[in-house]
């Protein structure tokens, strides 16, 4: 099985973390894209190289789909650990194995504690709970994979605290565009929902008190839902079994063919499978189906389990980004929760960069009443964004400019090449949030850059990163546009080196002057 350029290059890049001396590391790729063939073959690098690989994950759906594609990808068999199944005396160098199994002391003491040389952790975003933690203390030699599709920074710098890196990552942007998933048109429903007596737990809102919250309205999303979407194979998800039961009742009333499923349906498997060959259009269920199921003719996704936690909503939509023959793009509905807290996921979360431009996305499918295009929209509101953002630092920037220094400072430079990456990141993993190392500070200064205002060694690191990148493509140096925009000059940093050499050399030649016929604001490197 041959794979795609992106998922060679994951597992060119976990590798090259581990033989670089970084025991645990993470792979972040959107749902759809492979995920499991990536760390299957991952799984089978090390195999070759005679190590032990236990693969972890906290549902049996989940180990299921790991040994089978091990085996279809890599020929690769392996042991199960899971309730009475036990690979002890097995002669498989591979081990899929269940958490909550694996966690309990007597199945791990059965174990030398450097029995396993790799551990692969399936869905990452759960590993910080203390069942993962327990098995990963005590394997504590290993190099580790944490698997996720988690596309939020904030989950990432969760992760931070136990990861030391982040090996590889591809957004879900980057997949749509290069043809792997589907594109996502998202629409808001003009249906005010309200959330303001909803309680709390554990970071995300209680599902109890959202299905209550929620009841009152399911008449009304059932019909806006037949407005918009009668023709789609739809899939609901619901934050109570009840609610998911009651709401299938309702779409089965106004004319869809929907059914349910949930953790006690005996003949859960017939539906998924009837609803896979089209008897039904539509699937309700409450949080079953977020992991380890895969459905790519679903075209329309139904959030009605309004969420805070990013992985978890990215994993419901998820259902819907695979690609499919005739399936043009993937409708995902939102709803206008009314919340006194802005934290709440929307289709922006998906893709944008941070909150910022988040908000900006969702007003403006709020105020569309049509589906729009993710990508559109976000191209859109990123550059309304850094429009407000960069008439906010005008002044700061002049100050900066006014400076008699001979150094730029960071935000000047990021602002003048646009690289909003560097303007906005945010330190995830434990080592980007230590200081400067001296030799970072000195390179950084030699460059042209103000040491004292990078304030961690991630910042740090994506500068110098970037000023080499520069360099090779022959761009503007900081001197060079701490020099030109002192004078009035707008963006050098999008310049070549050579142009703004060019143009310091007639500043030079004319005294030190603007030459005649030389108006900066206007003058754009050509």
């Amino acid at each position: 099985m041959n794979l795609r350029p992106y998922q060679q290059q994951a597992r060119e890049s976990i590798q090259a973390q581990w033989e670089g001396g970084v025991r645990r590391t993470l792979l972040v790729l959107p749902t759809g894209c492979g995920k499991t063939i990536v760390f299957s073959r991952v799984t089978e690098d090390r195999v070759r190289m005679g190590e032990r690989v236990l693969i972890l994950a906290h549902r049996g759906e989940l180990l299921d789909q790991a040994a089978d594609k091990l085996a279809k990808s890599t020929g690769l068999g392996c042991a199960t650990e899971k309730a009475e199944q036990t690979s002890i005396g097995s002669w498989f160098r591979v081990v899929v194995g269940s958490v909550q199994t694996m966690m309990r002391d007597k199945r791990l003491e059965q174990f030398s504690r450097d029995h396993f040389d790799t551990i692969i952790i399936d869905e990452a975003h759960h590993c910080l709970s203390d069942s993962y933690q327990r098995v990963l203390q005590y394997f504590e030699g290993a190099n580790v994979l944490g698997v996720t599709a988690t596309p939020d920074r904030g989950d990432m710098r969760n992760l931070g605290s136990y990861f030391e890196s982040l090996a590889f990552e591809y957004t879900l942007p980057k997949a749509i565009k290069e043809g792997y998933l589907s594109p996502i048109k998202a629409m808001t429903i003009p249906l005010s929902i309200n959330l303001s007596a909803v309680g709390q737990q554990a970071g995300d809102f209680k599902s109890q008190d959202l299905g209550t919250a929620l009841d009152p309205y399911l008449d009304s999303i059932a019909a806006e839902m037949w407005k918009v979407a009668k023709d789609r194979k739809i899939v609901v998800f619901l934050p109570l079994v009840k609610t998911s039961q009651k709401f299938t009742r309702i779409l089965n009333e106004i004319g869809f063919r929907a059914a349910e499923v949930n953790g006690d349906s005996q003949d859960r498997s017939e539906i998924l499978e009837d609803f896979d060959n089209g008897k039904y259009n539509v699937l309700c269920n409450s949080m079953l189906l977020t992991e380890g199921w895969d459905c790519p003719s679903v075209d329309c996704v139904v959030v009605l389990r309004p969420t805070k936690v990013r992985s978890l909503y990215s994993q419901m939509v998820g259902r819907g980004t695979r690609l499919h023959p005739g399936k043009t793009e993937l409708l995902l509905l939102d709803f206008l929760w009314h919340t006194e807290r802005h934290e709440l996921c929307h289709p922006a979360h998906l893709i944008a960069e941070n909150e910022e431009i988040a908000q900006a996305m969702t007003k403006q499918i709020e105020e569309a009443g049509i589906p729009l295009d993710l990508e559109q929209v976000e191209k859109q509101a990123a550059e309304d964004v850094i429009a407000q953002r960069e008439e906010a630092l005008a002044k700061q920037l002049e100050e900066m400019k006014r400076r008699k220094r001979a150094l730029v400072d960071p935000l000047q430079f990021e602002m003048s090449i646009q690289a909003e990456d560097l303007s906005s990141y945010v330190p995830a993993f434990g080592w980007e949030m230590a200081p400067p190392s001296d030799k970072q500070l000195k390179t950084l200064e030699k460059l042209g850059i103000l040491p004292e205002a990078v304030d961690n060694a991630g910042k740090a690191t994506k500068l110098l990163e970037r000023l080499d990148k520069r360099r090779a493509e022959g761009l503007t140096t900081p001197k060079q546009i701490r020099f030109l925009e002192g004078r009035g000059f707008e963006h050098v940093g999008t310049w070549q080196f050579e142009t703004a050499k060019n143009m310091i050399d007639r500043i030079a030649a004319n005294g030190w002057k603007l030459p005649d016929g030389v108006n900066p604001r206007e003058y754009r490197g050509d």
